[in-house]
């Protein structure tokens, strides 16, 4: 509501600045930056897997990552985090590579590299990165014996040019006079760290189920990936590092009381490269195809493709289900009366995906690479045709007569408010930098003191206690779980 906005640092909303002076004010330009993410994200995994295996491996790390729904989801989308996780991810990648450099030279470099990616992941998110990164190498650096192949020289470089990028903006806005916004966002951290945020609760294995089913079917081959057999050189450190980095944020974010699904994105990289190695080291025949790895592929793989395939048939059978009692709950009933579009031909995407589920399990009997491909492949498609066709009707069900309402009232000489947290009164009304400083209280804006008419939308479910509350406010429609009311302060009769 155009007030400081102390919680992340600016980096990557900079880039969507940038992209909106480019594409307009628009859902494209919001994640046209992450879109570009994903074109660098597989380039530099399939090029990393390239020089640490073969072009094999390269490929088995991209399918492995395109194939896996939250990671292929998350390009889609206009959130942080897909930019701050590649950003410690190369970070961690060069400070691998530095340590395992037999040329000075190449260290300084690698190191500079390292530090400067690390201050970009920082000025995109804050000093988490900074936590995690100090946890991945400290993990390492035990694991290695304490054998540091860095000296002072090339550790105080890297100092240096990380408090240069990752500092330089908190520095600059204590000289321009904003300590407060700097102090505000440590402190916001802090509570984030210690408190759970309102909404964002959840059980201590929440990633854990989180991540096992939305980056399938690399979730299961990465259990077998920890495994690790060879010479103490880059691929040892490197594999290390990887499982450190997986179990650095899992951990981390469990201990975490604020749960969110991004928070472990990060563990999409480490998840899929433990589980590009497993399947590598399958089809060299250095492991076993086992029995437990098709067991869970046909258990896992088998809920989410018939998740899929059920969905048409619930949208289809939904007055049955809501008649019967087994969906009771007054918003999920609004949200199932919009009409998605889910025909029960989409239930063939589900299909798709148990297919190759099945070939892993069942065909090919003695050629796991065609296994492994054939599942990866249709992974891959079940992903890409579950987003494209599920997502616009997720949204139509989840809030898309919200929007509409939104959209209806952009341009109007009149408030737009939402007794629930969202940023689209502002993004879809065009809602501008409110002229009357009362204009961001729900007090005044509920009140006759208003200066014009104010719309509101409340969930369902919140009615009862929102009406008894603001008894004044004039109720419009209802409409897929939402109602829509107004503080009618003009004479108009027209909503």
């Amino acid at each position: 509501f155009f007030e400081p906005f102390w919680e992340k640092p600016p980096l990557f909303i900079w880039m969507q600045v940038i992209s909106m002076k480019l594409f307009g004010i628009n859902e494209f330009a919001a994640r046209f930056p992450n879109a570009v993410c994903g074109i660098f994200t597989l380039l530099i995994l399939f090029n990393l897997g390239k020089k640490l295996y073969d072009f094999r491996f390269g490929s088995l790390w991209v399918l492995a990552y395109a194939g896996s729904f939250l990671s292929f989801f998350y390009f889609r989308s206009g959130i942080i985090d897909p930019w701050f996780n590649l950003f410690i991810f190369t970070s961690i990648t060069c400070w691998v590579y530095a340590l395992r450099s037999k040329k000075s030279g190449y260290k300084y470099a690698l190191t500079t590299l390292s530090a400067f990616m690390l201050g970009l992941a920082i000025l995109t998110k804050g000093p988490v990165a900074l936590i995690v990164f100090g946890l991945v190498v400290l993990v390492v650096f035990v694991r290695d014996r304490f054998i540091l192949t860095l000296n002072w020289k090339h550790v105080l470089t890297f100092c240096i040019f990380l408090a240069i990028t990752g500092g330089l903006w908190f520095i600059l806005e204590i000289l321009s006079g904003h300590a407060d916004t700097v102090r505000e966002f440590f402190t916001y951290q802090v509570r984030l760290f210690r408190t759970k945020d309102a909404g964002h609760g959840g059980f201590p294995l929440y990633h854990f189920i989180i991540l096992l089913f939305g980056v399938f079917p690399a979730s299961i081959f990465a259990i077998q990936g920890h495994r690790y057999y060879g010479e103490r050189d880059v691929r040892h450190t490197y594999h290390a590092s990887m499982t450190a980095l997986l179990w650095v944020v899992l951990i981390l974010f469990s201990v975490v009381k604020t749960k969110i699904v991004h928070y472990s994105s990060l563990t999409y990289f480490p998840i899929t490269y433990l589980a590009a190695f497993a399947a590598y080291q399958i089809i060299e025949g250095n492991f076993s195809y086992r029995l437990w790895q098709k067991i869970l592929l046909g258990t896992v793989g088998g809920i989410l493709s018939l998740t899929v395939i059920g969905l048409p048939v619930i949208i289809k059978y939904k007055e049955l289900l809501i008649e019967k009692g087994l969906v009771t709950h007054s918003f999920t009933i609004g949200n199932l009366q919009a009409d998605p579009g889910w025909t029960l031909s989409y239930s063939t995407i589900g299909i798709i995906l148990m297919i190759g589920v099945g070939a892993a399990i069942l065909a090919f009997r003695g050629n796991n690479i065609k296994r492994i491909i054939t599942l990866y492949y249709c992974s891959l498609v079940f992903t890409y045709l579950s987003i494209t066709f599920f997502t616009p009707g997720a949204e139509k069900i989840s809030q898309n007569a919200a929007i509409e309402f939104i959209k209806g009232k952009a341009g109007k000489d009149a408030y737009l408010h939402s007794f629930y947290k969202s940023y689209a009164v502002l993004f879809y009304g065009k809602q501008g930098i409110p002229s009357n400083p009362n204009a961001r209280s729900t007090k005044w804006l509920t009140s006759k003191n208003a200066d014009k008419d104010v719309y509101f939308i409340m969930r369902i479910d919140k009615k009862p206690a929102i009406m008894k509350r603001y008894p004044n406010l004039e109720i419009l429609y209802e409409k897929n779980g939402y109602v829509f009311a107004m503080n009618r302060i003009s004479n108009t009769k027209n909503p």
